[in-house]
């Protein structure tokens, strides 16, 4: 029922519709302007200056402006359609009551700033539902699969929004996400090959950007395999960091890693495979 701007998490879908059309590879590389790229009267920062980032990169390291450029080069329609086709802008289907929809703004009314921006989540809202559904695209063959409250004993049929070469591509860069040099080395559960992608935002109040935070991350395990997809947002962290591979990263790989044991889920990794993060882990950008 309630809504927030996803923020990095979006990031995958920016990313795979280039890859699907066709304007970038995972080793294209992007100049990053050195973490600064300005769009009409607008500046997009990234934490992290870099020169240049492979697509991979773009992700493993969450550039906003990496995502922004690969975005303004698609034009606007496409990226919508991809948007859509992912379940956002619209109900799920779960018939929860009350549900919100979050918001979708035509790819008519977008401004270049606006397109840029909802490439790493801002100017675009979603629900928590619709987030952890949109990932079933990458967890399977590039299908988004239905949703349901009750136990199904059926397989269900999904539709395509990607191709499973993309796919693919895009389930290696996210599993980079939680080894190191990525957002969230946190997320990784022993025994286990995880995959996901960290999100912070600031918070809106009215028009403007608070310096209040949601953070969230969406993942999924195990890689070669996946069983399980789970979406955490927290809202407002109150601990002293607000970034989503410190917050909710964490959550992720508790949850996931009992879930994985309670269901006797085959291990696809060693047990000792968890790597101690860093002491200061990248953080993605906002």
């Amino acid at each position: 029922t309630d809504v927030f701007e996803p923020g990095s998490t979006m990031k995958p879908f920016t990313i795979a519709t280039a890859l699907d059309t066709g304007e970038v590879r995972p080793d294209t590389v992007i100049n990053t302007e050195n973490g600064a790229f300005r769009v009409g009267n607008k500046t997009i920062h990234d934490t992290h200056s870099e020169l240049s980032l492979t697509v991979a990169q773009v992700i493993q390291k969450s550039s906003n402006v990496g995502a922004a450029k690969i975005a303004l080069s698609l034009d606007s329609a496409v990226l919508w359609q991809t948007f859509s086709s992912a379940g956002f802008g619209a109900h799920t289907g779960s018939n929860f009551p009350g549900e919100a929809i979050g918001m979708l703004r035509d790819a008519k009314s977008w401004r270049p700033i606006e397109q840029a921006t909802m490439a790493y989540g801002h100017g675009i809202s979603v629900n928590l539902l619709q987030l952890a559904r949109a990932y079933t695209v990458f967890a399977g063959d590039g299908e988004i699969k239905p949703i349901s409250l009750l136990r199904l004993d059926q397989p269900v049929i999904g539709k395509p929004v990607f191709s499973s070469k993309t796919v693919s591509q895009l389930r290696v860069m996210l599993e980079s996400v939680v080894l190191p040099g990525g957002t969230a080395p946190q997320a990784q559960v022993a025994g286990y090959r995880v995959a996901g992608k960290t999100g912070t935002a600031h918070k809106l109040d009215g028009r403007h950007y608070t310096n209040r935070y949601v953070a969230s991350f969406v993942g999924m395990a195990p890689v070669s395999a996946p069983r399980l997809i789970v979406a955490v947002m927290i809202d407002e962290p109150s601990n002293g960091q607000y970034y989503g591979g410190l917050v909710a990263a964490p959550v992720f790989s508790q949850v996931v890693g009992a879930a994985l044991h309670l269901y006797n889920v085959p291990n696809d990794a060693p047990l000792d495979n968890v790597i101690a993060a860093p002491a200061e882990i990248v953080r993605e950008e906002i």
